[in-house]
Protein backbone atom coordinates (compact mmCIF):
# COMPACT_ATOMS: atom_id res chain seq x y z
CA UNK A 1 0.00 0.00 0.00
CA UNK A 2 1.60 3.61 -0.86
CA UNK A 3 2.38 5.80 1.90
CA UNK A 4 2.93 9.26 1.18
CA UNK A 5 4.22 10.14 4.90
CA UNK A 6 5.35 13.53 6.07
CA UNK A 7 8.36 14.88 4.61
CA UNK A 8 10.33 16.20 6.92
CA UNK A 9 14.01 16.81 7.47
CA UNK A 10 15.63 15.44 10.74
CA UNK A 11 18.53 17.22 12.32
CA UNK A 12 20.93 14.08 13.42
CA UNK A 13 24.43 16.15 13.76
CA UNK A 14 26.18 14.86 17.21
CA UNK A 15 23.54 11.73 17.37
CA UNK A 16 23.98 8.32 17.10
CA UNK A 17 22.76 6.49 14.22
CA UNK A 18 22.71 2.95 12.94
CA UNK A 19 23.53 1.39 9.91
CA UNK A 20 23.00 -2.55 9.49
CA UNK A 21 24.53 -4.12 6.33
CA UNK A 22 28.37 -3.61 4.80
CA UNK A 23 27.57 -3.56 1.18
CA UNK A 24 27.39 -0.76 -1.40
CA UNK A 25 24.32 0.53 -0.50
CA UNK A 26 24.80 0.81 3.70
CA UNK A 27 27.95 3.03 2.29
CA UNK A 28 25.43 5.79 0.72
CA UNK A 29 23.10 5.68 3.47
CA UNK A 30 26.47 5.66 5.72
CA UNK A 31 27.39 8.73 4.47
CA UNK A 32 24.66 10.73 3.71
CA UNK A 33 24.52 10.69 7.31
CA UNK A 34 28.26 11.55 7.95
CA UNK A 35 27.19 14.70 5.86
CA UNK A 36 24.56 15.27 8.08
CA UNK A 37 27.16 15.12 10.78
CA UNK A 38 25.81 12.25 12.36
CA UNK A 39 27.79 9.74 14.95
CA UNK A 40 27.52 6.26 12.70
CA UNK A 41 27.93 3.15 13.76
CA UNK A 42 28.14 0.25 11.03
CA UNK A 43 26.41 -2.78 12.23
CA UNK A 44 28.20 -5.86 9.66
CA UNK A 45 30.60 -9.01 9.72
CA UNK A 46 31.92 -8.09 6.33
CA UNK A 47 32.32 -4.16 4.92
CA UNK A 48 32.89 -2.93 1.51
CA UNK A 49 35.71 -1.06 0.85
CA UNK A 50 34.72 2.06 1.60
CA UNK A 51 33.63 1.59 4.69
CA UNK A 52 36.53 -0.51 5.24
CA UNK A 53 38.50 3.31 4.81
CA UNK A 54 35.52 5.34 6.88
CA UNK A 55 36.60 2.40 9.63
CA UNK A 56 40.07 2.75 9.61
CA UNK A 57 40.02 6.88 9.39
CA UNK A 58 37.96 6.53 12.61
CA UNK A 59 34.85 8.38 10.71
CA UNK A 60 32.18 5.79 11.70
CA UNK A 61 32.79 2.58 14.37
CA UNK A 62 32.40 -1.24 13.78
CA UNK A 63 30.71 -3.69 15.18
CA UNK A 64 32.07 -6.57 13.61
CA UNK A 65 29.05 -9.14 13.96
CA UNK A 66 25.31 -9.49 13.73
CA UNK A 67 22.88 -7.21 15.39
CA UNK A 68 22.12 -7.61 19.15
CA UNK A 69 18.93 -5.19 20.63
CA UNK A 70 21.93 -3.46 22.66
CA UNK A 71 23.12 -2.28 19.39
CA UNK A 72 19.81 0.01 19.05
CA UNK A 73 20.80 1.87 22.95
CA UNK A 74 20.93 5.36 23.09
CA UNK A 75 20.24 5.45 18.65
CA UNK A 76 17.85 8.36 17.04
CA UNK A 77 17.43 6.55 13.86
CA UNK A 78 18.56 3.29 12.30
CA UNK A 79 18.52 1.86 8.80
CA UNK A 80 18.49 -1.58 8.07
CA UNK A 81 19.92 -2.50 4.59
CA UNK A 82 19.21 -6.28 4.98
CA UNK A 83 16.46 -7.80 3.00
CA UNK A 84 17.00 -11.41 3.33
CA UNK A 85 15.17 -11.68 6.55
CA UNK A 86 11.95 -10.25 6.37
CA UNK A 87 10.83 -11.48 9.99
CA UNK A 88 14.23 -10.30 11.42
CA UNK A 89 12.89 -6.71 9.85
CA UNK A 90 9.39 -7.15 11.94
CA UNK A 91 11.43 -7.71 14.86
CA UNK A 92 13.40 -4.55 14.31
CA UNK A 93 10.29 -2.20 14.05
CA UNK A 94 8.91 -4.31 17.13
CA UNK A 95 12.10 -3.11 18.42
CA UNK A 96 11.78 0.65 17.49
CA UNK A 97 8.20 1.22 18.81
CA UNK A 98 9.09 0.03 22.37
CA UNK A 99 12.53 1.96 22.81
CA UNK A 100 10.99 5.00 20.58
CA UNK A 101 13.57 4.94 17.62
CA UNK A 102 13.53 5.63 13.97
CA UNK A 103 13.46 2.78 11.88
CA UNK A 104 13.77 2.75 8.03
CA UNK A 105 14.30 -1.19 6.73
CA UNK A 106 15.11 -0.38 3.25
CA UNK A 107 12.76 -1.68 0.37
CA UNK A 108 10.87 -2.82 3.53
CA UNK A 109 8.05 -0.16 4.09
CA UNK A 110 5.98 -2.36 5.97
CA UNK A 111 9.04 -3.02 8.11
CA UNK A 112 9.75 0.63 8.91
CA UNK A 113 8.66 3.74 10.98
CA UNK A 114 10.74 6.35 8.55
CA UNK A 115 11.30 6.53 4.74
CA UNK A 116 14.19 7.55 3.12
CA UNK A 117 13.68 9.72 -0.82
CA UNK A 118 15.86 9.66 -2.70
CA UNK A 119 17.69 13.33 -2.67
CA UNK A 120 19.03 15.39 -4.79
CA UNK A 121 21.77 17.21 -3.60
CA UNK A 122 23.61 20.22 -5.20
CA UNK A 123 25.36 22.44 -3.32
CA UNK A 124 23.26 23.70 -0.60
CA UNK A 125 20.17 22.59 -2.18
CA UNK A 126 18.07 19.32 -1.27
CA UNK A 127 15.29 18.06 -2.87
CA UNK A 128 13.70 14.85 -1.52
CA UNK A 129 11.75 12.61 -4.26
CA UNK A 130 9.56 10.18 -2.91
CA UNK A 131 6.77 8.04 -4.83
CA UNK A 132 4.80 6.91 -2.01
CA UNK A 133 6.75 3.52 -2.14
CA UNK A 134 5.18 2.75 -5.62
CA UNK A 135 8.27 2.93 -7.61
CA UNK A 136 11.46 3.62 -6.00
CA UNK A 137 13.40 2.69 -9.22
CA UNK A 138 11.45 5.90 -10.94
CA UNK A 139 12.30 8.15 -7.76
CA UNK A 140 16.00 6.90 -8.09
CA UNK A 141 15.50 8.39 -11.91
CA UNK A 142 14.04 11.69 -11.05
CA UNK A 143 17.17 11.98 -8.77
CA UNK A 144 19.31 10.99 -11.29
CA UNK A 145 17.62 13.57 -14.10
CA UNK A 146 17.61 16.62 -11.29
CA UNK A 147 21.27 16.15 -10.45
CA UNK A 148 21.42 16.85 -14.04
CA UNK A 149 19.69 20.18 -14.12
CA UNK A 150 20.97 21.74 -10.99
CA UNK A 151 25.03 21.58 -11.99
CA UNK A 152 27.65 23.66 -11.36
CA UNK A 153 26.09 27.18 -12.57
CA UNK A 154 22.88 26.50 -9.63
CA UNK A 155 25.37 25.68 -7.38
CA UNK A 156 27.22 28.80 -8.14
CA UNK A 157 23.90 30.60 -8.40
CA UNK A 158 22.66 29.74 -4.60
CA UNK A 159 26.42 30.36 -3.51
CA UNK A 160 25.29 33.88 -5.06
CA UNK A 161 22.50 34.10 -3.41
CA UNK A 162 23.28 32.96 0.06
CA UNK A 163 26.17 35.99 -0.28
CA UNK A 164 23.48 38.56 -0.97
CA UNK A 165 21.18 37.00 1.98
CA UNK A 166 24.00 37.56 4.16
CA UNK A 167 24.80 40.86 3.34
CA UNK A 168 21.16 42.17 3.76
CA UNK A 169 20.70 41.36 6.85
CA UNK A 170 23.56 42.94 8.22
CA UNK A 171 22.79 46.30 6.11
CA UNK A 172 19.03 46.26 6.09
CA UNK A 173 17.11 46.36 9.56
CA UNK A 174 13.65 46.36 8.33
CA UNK A 175 12.17 42.65 7.76
CA UNK A 176 9.74 43.12 4.97
CA UNK A 177 12.23 45.60 3.03
CA UNK A 178 14.80 42.66 3.58
CA UNK A 179 12.53 40.05 2.17
CA UNK A 180 11.23 42.41 -0.81
CA UNK A 181 15.10 42.59 -1.40
CA UNK A 182 15.87 38.72 -1.31
CA UNK A 183 12.40 37.74 -2.96
CA UNK A 184 13.84 40.63 -5.67
CA UNK A 185 17.24 38.56 -6.51
CA UNK A 186 15.02 35.19 -7.70
CA UNK A 187 13.05 36.96 -10.11
CA UNK A 188 13.37 35.67 -13.63
CA UNK A 189 14.52 32.20 -12.16
CA UNK A 190 12.40 29.49 -13.84
CA UNK A 191 12.54 25.80 -13.95
CA UNK A 192 11.53 24.41 -17.16
CA UNK A 193 11.16 21.05 -18.77
CA UNK A 194 9.33 17.99 -20.45
CA UNK A 195 8.89 14.54 -19.88
CA UNK A 196 9.29 11.57 -21.84
CA UNK A 197 8.08 8.22 -21.14
CA UNK A 198 9.13 4.84 -21.87
CA UNK A 199 7.46 3.13 -24.90
CA UNK A 200 5.43 0.57 -23.08
CA UNK A 201 3.64 3.39 -20.96
CA UNK A 202 2.82 5.33 -24.12
CA UNK A 203 1.54 1.78 -25.99
CA UNK A 204 -1.16 1.39 -22.77
CA UNK A 205 -2.54 5.16 -22.91
CA UNK A 206 -2.62 4.54 -26.41
CA UNK A 207 -4.69 1.55 -25.61
CA UNK A 208 -6.41 3.58 -22.83
CA UNK A 209 -7.71 6.13 -25.40
CA UNK A 210 -9.05 3.55 -27.71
Amino acid sequence: MANPGFQLSLDVKGLSCLVLGGDDEAAEKVQRLLDAGAKVTVVSPTLNDTLRKLTASAKILHRVRRFRETDAQGVVLMINTLRDDPDFSRSLLELARKERFLLCSVDQPEASNAFLPAVVNSGHLRVAVSTSGVSPALASRLRQDFEQVFGEEFRLFLDWLAAIRDETKGAEPDAEARRATLRETVNGFKLTGKLDYPKAWKEERAKQQT
